[in-house]
């Protein structure tokens, strides 16, 4: 797995890692890797924590009690998953287990090149937005027995309480610039969506830049399926709006053949997320803040509205 973005910790209940405590459970569990080259990789993640295990491993560790799920899960469904999908998923190399004062299970993967994609930077979008429109048709054809329900992939007024609460604390930070009005608005139509009334299908479910590898402009990878299970398809449309420019966004659309209820509920969840993240991470993850800035700017342009500032 590969990742470019600049990692800061943002929970305040983070286990604290360093490399020397990574070698000794690497070299205490894994003998025959005793010895090779551990160094942090930096990551614009906020839950695991990842340390490059020689020339073509990682080792990927929870930060926060929260992570431990995610290891578990994909311990389990990546095997499963990956000759079902177009593009390449993490491969598991080997369980590790508490040590060493470390609590909780952990995991080593074969390292996957690529770069992380940023907005605004693509150099073929389109192309791009085919790629991510075939692994998101990919995963919602997979019919394995005994899928968790994806997070976030449920009824979209679950989100209405914690999406209005950031909505409020962006309102007291005029730094950031926000019309609040208009995202409101936003959000309100995205709740008035008709739900998904059709079977729940298997999503991702944290298609974020930073989860995704591409060379030469096209998506080879798609990385952390700790969120992953079945629930509403508007929860994979991320992509749409932390991503591809409009009309990338477009193309997306059209050969998911995405309806204008999914469409809409898709553009709340997205904006929920970035909403929820701006205020959280605004001071201690600049990725993670960056792309949320993006998305807002991304919904506003496409429901009509120009963010104040921005002309």
């Amino acid at each position: 797995m590969s990742s470019g973005q600049t990692h800061t910790d943002a929970h305040t209940d983070a286990c604290v890692l360093d490399e020397g405590l990574v070698r000794r459970l690497v070299d205490g569990r894994f003998p025959r890797w005793a010895g090779l080259p551990v160094e942090r990789f930096p990551s614009g993640g906020t839950v695991n924590a990842m340390y490059r295990l020689g020339d073509d491993m990682v080792v990927r560790l929870p930060l926060v009690k929260g992570g431990v799920a995610d290891v578990t899960a994909e311990r389990h469904w990546l095997p499963r998953l990956s000759p079902l999908l177009p593009a390449t998923v993490p491969e598991v190399l080997g369980h590790g287990e508490p040590a060493e004062g470390y609590p909780w299970p952990w995991s080593v993967y074969r390292w996957l090149p690529g770069e992380i994609p940023e907005a605004g930077a693509l150099t073929d979008p389109v192309a791009l937005a085919g790629d991510l429109a075939g692994f998101v048709s990919a995963m919602r054809a997979v019919s394995l027995p005994g899928a968790p329900g994806a997070h976030r992939g449920g009824p979209l007024a679950t989100l209405d309480a914690a999406t209005t609460a950031a909505l409020e604390e962006l309102r007291g930070l005029p730094e950031e610039d926000v019309d609040c009005d208009a995202l409101a608005a936003v959000w309100q139509d995205a709740l008035r969506a008709p739900a998904w009334d059709g079977p729940p299908v298997w999503l991702h479910a944290d298609l974020m830049p930073g989860n995704l590898l591409i060379e030469g402009g096209r998506l080879t990878a798609v990385i952390d399926f700790g969120c992953a299970g079945v629930g509403d398809p508007a929860c994979d449309l991320f992509p749409a709006w932390n991503l591809l420019p409009a009309g990338a966004r477009e193309v997306f659309r059209e050969k998911l053949g995405v309806d204008d209820a999914t469409w809409r509920r898709g553009r709340g969840r997205t904006l929920s997320q970035a909403l929820i993240a701006l205020p959280y991470y605004r001071k201690t993850n600049p990725a993670m803040a960056g792309n949320a800035r993006h998305v807002i700017r991304a919904v506003l342009a496409e429901r009509g509205q120009v963010p104040r500032g921005a002309a």
